[in-house]
């Protein structure tokens, strides 16, 4: 039976002389329901760690799913533990970001050899971006230890928003930086200046927090340094007062950002962030063996450097893209320093939350949803997805059920001065038709959207597309595994999903690897967990081998082959 847990949080008051942001539809977030994860895969073990002067034992944890109902989930083992909180949340840049797939290998089948996929968009209206951040904020503070600290990238479009947000959640009193992130990229002024930097707002939970300045400290500069020997006097004084590990750096930082020149570069993931940026604030705010958490993963750089520097960690994401790719990036990571002189802790294990797997992004989802029921859709920002059959569609979330609060941002957004007009007209006919389309809900949730608008009648219908026998989003992959003479071989792998969309029919797959990101080998699945002793992840232009040697202790073979879209097929062989 599935634990029902509730935690409450504090009902903070506005703090006098300090002004609060408001928005349509701003509501308190005061409590919040414990979510069940389910454990996927595990790659090392459990090691000592020691941090905060207390020994343990600790396995790092990713997590595929919506990261308030990951923080709900959480929050049961981890409140108050977290040492350092890094996210670098959606900046709403009216911009959906794609990354380049392209065949593996040398040899073209097509025409059709590469695609740009869609990983996420960062469209919102103001008010949904807002509620989507205060909630996510609140839990982050809950999540943070006492000597926590927590840093916000973000940029100029919303950075005066969550300032304020971070105030009202955090106090003014805790706010320590605003770090100016500045670099040569990006674009060029014509009738502006060019905007050259991103903002990174660094706010603690306590006035107790941990900062090892020694850590950050780099070098002087060689004026300073050529003032240092005369004798002279200036902002670092005399002589005796150099630091010989250098100097704290001030709160601009110059760091490149990460590019196709940089090691970056290597995950191909839009919107990621450079590793000197991440080894800073890492170092600075956390100590060796302490928790690192991020729940706005991406491609894995804040995971991967707090594997590198010593520190427990936890990501979350909900693009099953991002957890695959971060996937790939600590096993690289771990395998370059699972050696006995370092004695860092590289085991990780992958879950997911509320057993949700259709969707490899919310992106992907809400087209698939459009298309499947051929939805005539509106354009963004509009207070319905689209409309069918003369009623209004609202798409809810994805990959987690759809409960009474979700509906908030709908409710507030509804054209009330409309329905007033059509109630005055016709009395008896609805003044609304709507359709809800969801992915798993609560069974309150049609009832309580009748009685929060009992002023008006409105044709309420609920689709729930895990109930909807006639759903089909997408095309399974196949694929022939079989054990031959001690060997367990691929003999043919088709993603079908990837090949609709390269235009690929079968008959011209020349080499089914081309197809293939990675392979992971259970020898002796329990049934449960997937611990992969072979992880066959090839560079760019590399293939998978295809043919692996079993081993004599194997039992129940389970075999995992993820192709260029992140989209996974699992099989059991056995022997």
């Amino acid at each position: 039976m599935t634990e029902q847990l509730t935690f409450e949080f504090d009902n903070k008051q506005p703090i006098k002389g300090f002004p609060e942001l408001r928005w349509t539809g701003k509501r308190p977030y005061r409590s919040t329901t414990y979510y069940p994860a389910q454990i996927r895969e595990r790659y090392g073990v459990e090691q000592s760690f020691y941090a905060n002067g207390k020994f343990g034992q600790w396995v790092s944890r990713l997590y595929w799913g919506d990261n308030l109902q990951v923080m709900s989930h959480l929050m049961k083992d981890f409140r108050g533990q977290v040492d350092l909180i890094y996210i670098d949340p959606p900046f709403d840049s009216k911009a959906d970001y794609k990354k380049k797939i392209a065949l593996r290998g040398q040899t073209a089948m097509s025409d059709s050899t590469a695609l740009e996929e869609k990983q996420y968009g960062d469209i919102w209206t103001n008010d949904e971006y807002l509620q989507f951040m205060f909630e996510r904020l609140i839990l982050m503070k809950e999540l943070l230890a006492d000597t926590g600290s927590i840093f916000l990238h973000c940029d100029w479009r919303k950075s005066q928003h969550l300032r304020l947000l971070m105030d009202e959640v955090f106090s003014p009193d805790r706010f320590v930086n605003e770090i100016i992130w500045c670099y040569t990229s990006g674009g060029k002024g014509t009738r502006m200046y060019a905007r050259k930097h991103d903002n990174i707002l660094f706010y603690t939970k306590t006035p107790d927090y941990y900062f090892d300045v020694d850590s950050v400290r780099i070098p002087y500069s060689e004026k300073t340094l050529a003032n240092y020997k005369e004798g002279l006097r200036g902002s670092y004084g005399t002589e005796d007062t150099l630091n010989p590990l250098g100097k704290v750096p001030e709160d601009f930082w110059e760091i490149a950002p990460a590019s196709k020149s940089t090691i970056e570069s290597a995950w191909g993931y839009p919107t990621q962030k450079p590793i000197k940026l991440l080894e800073r604030i890492i170092k600075g705010s956390s100590p060796k063996g302490g928790l690192v958490f991020d729940c706005f993963m991406g491609s894995g750089t804040t995971q991967a450097v707090a594997m590198k520097l010593g520190r427990r960690f936890i990501g979350a994401d909900i693009n099953l893209g991002a957890i695959q790719t971060t996937t790939k990036r600590l096993i690289s990571i771990a395998a370059e320093l699972n050696k006995p002189q370092l004695a860092i802790n590289t085991g990780f294990e992958v879950y997911n939350v509320n057993n949700y797997e259709f969707f490899r992004n919310p992106v992907e989802a809400r087209q698939l949803i459009i298309d499947m029921y051929e939805i005539q859709p509106f354009p963004a920002g509009n207070v319905y997805d689209g409309e069918l059959d003369g009623r209004m569609v609202k798409i809810m979330p994805v990959n987690r059920i759809t409960t009474p609060a979700d509906l908030e941002e709908l409710k507030a957004n509804l054209p009330y001065k409309t329905f007033e007009k059509r109630k005055e007209e016709n009395p008896a006919a609805p003044v609304e038709r709507i359709t809800i389309i969801c992915m798993g809900h609560t069974p309150d949730l049609k009832g309580s959207l009748e009685f929060e608008l009992s002023e008006y009648k409105v044709d309420i219908e609920i689709v729930d597309i895990l109930r909807d026998p006639n759903r089909q989003f997408k095309r399974d992959s196949e694929a022939d595994v079989a054990a031959e003479g001690g060997r367990l071989v691929i003999r043919q792998f088709y993603p079908l999903n990837l090949m609709q969309k390269l235009s690929l029919d079968k008959e011209f797959v020349e080499d089914w690897r081309q197809l293939v990101e990675s392979v992971m080998i259970d020898w002796n699945y329990d049934g449960a967990v997937m611990e992969p002793a072979v992880t066959d992840v090839p560079g760019k232009t590399e293939l998978v081998k295809g043919i692996y040697d079993i081993p004599k202790t194997a039992g129940t073979i389970k075999i995992k082959i993820t192709d260029l879209l992140s989209e996974s097929l699992e099989v059991e062989v056995r022997v």
